[in-house]
């Protein structure tokens, strides 16, 4: 190995000595397969590992030479399990697809190998990114590179987890109401959730389409601003797609090297929520940092904020309960072959195939939307909704990006939770709303929580498409709270 490369751990650095000719593709291909051996038989962050593709892939790049018009021509990247990849399995981490191969890539993973990105594997994720932890992959449960025994987050827990250790030099989550940037604040990473429709959903397996967007968990804000502008953009393939031009993310940065004039939004109901004392420390000290690099802080209300979770699950699981009616047994996926009559084989195939808190999920949403409660709950989750997106308008009239902690804890250990949904749930206080508002947010590593000594996020939140300036942002406040060590996985 190139001894050039080996203090290198971000895709921008890398990318500018694969382009230079100075480390070859198959050089860091096979330093993240070593960083995958090294962590994956305890961290178990990865469903699919595409070793002897990638490598061929790697070694044919290596023989043609540095293409400059791909910019992440030979970076290894990895992709949630709930995104299609062709002629690679889909699983999104349920039995139901356990064998599901699709015949096509999503928009943005044609966009990345377009780019010149090669796929390393797929990451675990909470079924049907159903969790907040990633114990409710029906495959396997994903450690926390920085604790065995504690979860990543989720549930793009997978995502996270497999950038903390270095297993490639990118990923792709999703995120529907927090689930990339609750598992990069749970893993000292970065993740961005963009505005609705900034980046295609053509090719996301569906949970809660008017909530989700894919974007991507790095280990640094110029990475991130990197992979957001190759898989931003329109697509005709969904309808969903916003026609806004697309910024050059990456360049932007470099025009801003303090927070000059920054006027940060601290929402009173977010603040003097109750969270753990370290989270407040290290969260308080974030925007101390903030204040110290140019930025003023301003007190703004989100009256609404309280209903926030309420409202996400009843619109999430209606929407799950629709769009998860597809996995009946009779087009693809898993079918229970012991059935003898129709409607006992959709039984057995969905109570099967399918898991607890899927079901639940599904059997909630289906009441939320049946004759007698649509008024009462879907209807009013859906007003609740509007005067959400209001309150972050009105919000943003006083400020122009707002800050909050993502979590209001650090990572909790594996199956202390799993028992108690309505815990996991309110995990979201601090990440659903933007989803339900369809709103743009970043979270970076904050520090090291004083009393667990595992990773704080805080999280930039900004109007819609304002992706240039939370990312600017992101990157000054980065730079200045300093890097977080190698996390115990790699140590």
């Amino acid at each position: 190995m190139n001894s050039v490369y080996k203090d290198t751990r971000t895709l921008i650095a890398t990318r500018r000595l694969l382009q230079d000719g100075q480390v070859k593709v198959s050089e860091v291909i096979q330093e993240c397969l070593n960083n995958i051996c090294k962590t994956e038989p305890t961290l178990k962050a990865l469903l699919n590992i595409q070793e002897e593709q990638a490598m061929e892939q790697a070694r044919e790049m290596d023989r043609q030479g540095p293409d400059t018009n791909k910019p992440l021509w030979g970076i290894p990247m990895t992709i949630k399990d709930a995104i299609c990849t062709r002629d690679m399995p889909t699983t999104c981490g349920s039995r139901i697809l356990a064998n599901f191969t699709p015949g096509y890539d999503a928009t943005l993973v044609h966009r990345l190998k377009e780019a010149g990105a090669v796929i390393l594997g797929k990451t675990n994720l909470d079924e049907f990114a159903m969790g907040s932890s990633t114990e409710n992959s029906a495959l396997q449960t994903t450690h926390n590179p920085w604790d065995l025994s504690r979860v990543p987050g989720g549930s793009s827990g997978g995502s996270a987890a497999s950038m903390a250790a270095l297993q490639s030099l990118g990923s792709i989550g999703t995120d529907t109401g927090g689930s990339i940037r609750q598992p990069a604040s749970f893993c000292g990473v970065v993740g961005m959730k963009p505005t609705y429709g900034r980046v295609s959903r053509y090719g996301l397996v569906a949970f809660g389409s008017s909530l989700e967007q894919a974007g991507p968990i790095t280990t640094c804000v110029p990475d991130c601003a990197a992979l957001m502008s190759v898989i931003s953009g329109h697509d005709l393939l969904d309808s969903t797609s916003s026609a806004a031009p697309v910024p050059d993310y990456l360049g932007a940065l470099e025009r801003r090297n303090d927070l000059k004039g920054l006027r940060i939004g601290l929402p009173a109901q977010y603040w003097e929520k109750k969270m753990s004392p370290e989270v407040y420390t290290a969260c308080n000290h974030a925007m101390q940092t903030a204040r110290d690099a140019g930025a003023e802080t301003v007190t703004v209300d989100l009256p609404h904020a309280g209903h926030a979770v309420a409202a996400y699950y009843i619109i999430a699981m209606a929407e799950a309960s629709s769009n998860l009616a597809r996995y009946d047994g009779v087009r693809y996926g898993y079918r229970d072959m012991e059935a003898t009559e129709l409607l006992d084989m959709y039984r057995r195939t969905r109570s099967r195939a399918l898991g607890e808190e899927v079901q639940r999920r599904i059997m909630i949403g289906t009441y939320v939307l049946s004759a007698g409660y649509y008024d009462a709950y879907f209807k009013k989750a859906a007003q609740v909704r509007r005067l959400i997106h209001q309150d972050f308008m009105r919000a943003f009239e006083d400020c122009d990006v707002i800050c909050s902690p993502v979590v209001p804890f650090t990572a909790f250990s594996i199956g202390e939770k799993v028992d108690d949904p309505l815990q996991l749930y309110l995990m979201d206080i601090f990440t659903s709303s933007i989803n339900l508002a369809g709103l743009p947010g970043i979270s970076i590593p904050a520090g090291l929580g004083g009393g667990s000594g595992m990773p704080v996020g805080i999280q930039i939140l900004g109007p819609a498409f304002s992706e240039e300036l939370l990312l600017q942002s992101a990157c000054v406040l980065e730079q200045a709270l300093g890097p977080l060590p190698l996390p115990t996985a790699l140590i």
